[in-house]
């Protein structure tokens, strides 16, 4: 039977899946721990490990700056032995002097060089096995090589720590001012890597002390000052989203001025746009509901209206017969905007039932309508080429046309006594550009707010007088959309002036 061998060079998903599967579970399954803790218990483990950290590396240099300075006594205290033997008569010392002479300085043998000329002191009883040597004399390396210094001796610290029970080192290190002379001893290194131990199990339990009373100091000055704002933050946020029309549930605002602060007043300010915004829609939503009503009642009534207005046109009276047809025509146009009407109530978009017509006549059909000119009081005045032909739903353009002069009328009539300066005055003109025509309709009344301006074609909230409720502007920047045209407010000295532009089919984008 083959035995299936598995390719050492293979590098597929699979076999990396395989060789480092237990290791990727791992780190998944401690991510998703991560991930499942909260801000307080991710800002704890961080602070406690980030101080962790610093105190190990105050540690570790602590050790071997410790350990230099253990090596120094030995250093100095086997200088001041040496100074005794070469005082001794005949320079031959004693067995039993030197051995206390070693035994005071803890060293086991001591070398010194001076004047060029190396000489053994305090010899060793016995031969002695160096294991490792270490030169303690300063060294002129400059920035890096201080560094590769300091490196240096924290390695050295780690070997004493790991070798440092069976090993017996030479140390050497300066003598007097001449930087050739020097002293070295040999000493066993268990008494140094029992010291260290010593020390460093001191400040292994002064450096957890200060790191948790230095964690607990932070943790409580980040949780009070970050952690706990955010909570309260992100409860809110949690609390308004099950309400958002409920104005108790707005986050209320704390008098800080940092990011905190800022953050909890945009909030407060997004929250209550927002909550208006809900109890609009629900407004409107009632509204048209209500409309909708309305309109199909009105309806009915309107058409009941038009069969008896069809019954004038029987009339022989020269009055009737010459207003009849202006009421049944504009009693088919209410009854079709209230059909309109609940047509948009079911969110059914009017398409517009575009043609190329004269657009005189339906100027002069809204001038009617709203009975201009008026003498004494508000002049009407036309500035148009009378065979201009524009391509337009009639409808929506004489909409849209009733609505702005409309609202040019109630601007005039609005005014106090003292606001007006002149006559009214409302001026219409129109011209073609190629394949655009451009409609102006201008007026000399208080003009438009800028309050107004700021929310001019959004329904409710666009009204430009007392009362209004902005809808006549929305309608109309609709309708002219709907022909791939556009509604914008000209600047002027007095009065409001709108600027219609509706393009050909042709070129309507």
């Amino acid at each position: 039977m083959d035995k299936k061998t598995e390719n050492p060079f293979d590098e597929s998903p699979a076999a990396r899946e395989r060789a480092g599967g237990g290791v990727g579970r791992w780190v998944d399954a401690s991510r998703r721990r991560w991930l499942s803790l909260g801000l307080p218990a991710k800002l704890l483990l961080l602070t406690a490990g980030f101080v962790m950290l610093a105190e190990i590396l105050i540690f570790v240099p602590s050790v071997a700056n410790y350990r230099v300075s253990w090596l120094s006594d030995r250093l100095t205290a086997a200088q001041v032995a040496s100074l005794a033997a070469e005082a001794v008569p005949g320079g031959v010392v004693p067995q039993k002097v030197r051995s206390e002479l070693l035994r005071t300085a803890q060293v086991k043998a001591v070398a010194v060089r001076r004047d060029g000329r190396r000489r053994v002191v305090l010899p060793a009883g016995e031969p002695i096995t160096i294991d490792a040597h270490y030169d303690l004399r300063p060294q002129n390396g400059g920035f890096f090589g201080g560094i590769a210094e300091r490196l240096g001796l924290i390695r050295d610290a780690f070997a004493t720590f790991v070798y440092g029970d069976d090993r017996t080192i030479r140390v050497m290190g300066p003598v007097g001012d001449d930087p050739a002379d020097f002293i070295e001893i040999v000493i066993p290194e268990a008494p140094l890597k029992k010291v260290m131990v010593r020390f460093g199990l001191n400040i292994l339990g002064l450096s957890i002390m200060i790191s948790l009373i230095t964690a607990a100091m932070v943790y409580l000055a980040l949780s009070y000052l970050l952690v706990q704002p955010m909570m309260r933050i992100t409860r809110n946020m949690v609390r308004f989203s099950e309400n958002p029309e409920d104005p108790e549930r707005i986050i209320s605002v704390s008098a800080r001025n940092d990011e905190i602060g800022i953050a909890e007043r945009e909030l407060s300010r997004m929250q209550k746009e927002l909550s208006q915004l809900f109890l609009q829609k629900n407004r409107l939503a009632q509204l048209g509901l209500a409309v909708s009503k309305i309109n199909h009642d009105l309806r009915n009534m309107l058409a009941n209206a038009q069969l008896i207005s069809d019954r004038l046109t029987g009339s022989p009276d020269p009055t009737v017969q010459r207003f009849a047809p202006k009421l049944i025509a504009s009693l088919d146009r209410a009854i079709n905007f209230c059909n309109d009407s609940l047509k948009f109530g079911r969110a059914e978009e009017a398409t517009p039932r575009r043609e190329l017509l004269r657009l005189k006549p339906t100027v002069d059909e809204v001038a009617d309508g709203l009975g201009l000119p008026r003498d004494g009081e508000i002049a009407w005045r036309v500035e148009m080429d009378e065979r201009l032909r524009i391509d337009v739903d009639r409808e929506h353009l004489f909409r849209v046309l009733s609505n702005l002069v409309r609202n040019a009328v109630q601007a005039i009539e609005g005014q106090d006594g003292d606001e007006r300066i002149e006559p009214g005055q409302i001026l219409f003109r129109a011209w073609r550009d190629g394949r655009r025509v451009s409609i102006e309709v201008r007026d000399n009344g208080p003009g438009v707010p800028p309050r107004a301006r700021e929310n001019l074609y959004r329904a409710f909230q666009g009204g430009m007088r007392k009362g209004g409720t902005g809808l006549g502007l929305a309608i109309a920047a609709e309708l002219i959309a709907a022909h791939g045209g556009r509604l914008q407010l000209l600047d002027t000295d007095r009065g409001a002036a709108f600027l219609i532009e509706i393009p050909d089919r042709s070129t309507a984008a």
